[in-house]
């Protein structure tokens, strides 16, 4: 989306030395991306104390077969029901020759 802004010069200058960006609008957009991820951060930040983490041997193996056991249930949903009725084949058949 073009958008017409005022940015201080002075700010913008020493934002480009420190990224080392080429351009005024890479510059401005890495800022922007910097200040949505804050916001994930900071929302990250508030879970503190509130999760349960596990790094042990057994608690990757109970993970892993947890997906594993969601992995197969998608599987299962996924795949369609067998017909009730018995298809022909799709093979066409070469046409017999009829001798003149």
């Amino acid at each position: 989306m073009r958008t017409n802004i005022d940015i201080n010069d002075e700010l913008l200058a020493l934002a480009m030395e420190a990224g080392q960006f080429k351009t005024k609008k890479e510059a401005v957009e890495a800022g922007l991306r910097l200040l949505a991820r804050k916001k994930i951060y900071d929302g990250l930040l508030a879970l503190r104390g509130q999760l349960n983490w596990d790094d042990s041997d057994e608690g990757w193996a109970e993970v892993q077969a947890q997906t594993a056991s969601q992995q197969d249930a998608a599987m299962a949903l996924a795949q369609e029901p067998a017909p009730a009725y018995k298809a022909e084949s799709a093979v066409a058949r070469p046409a017999k020759r009829r001798r003149p």
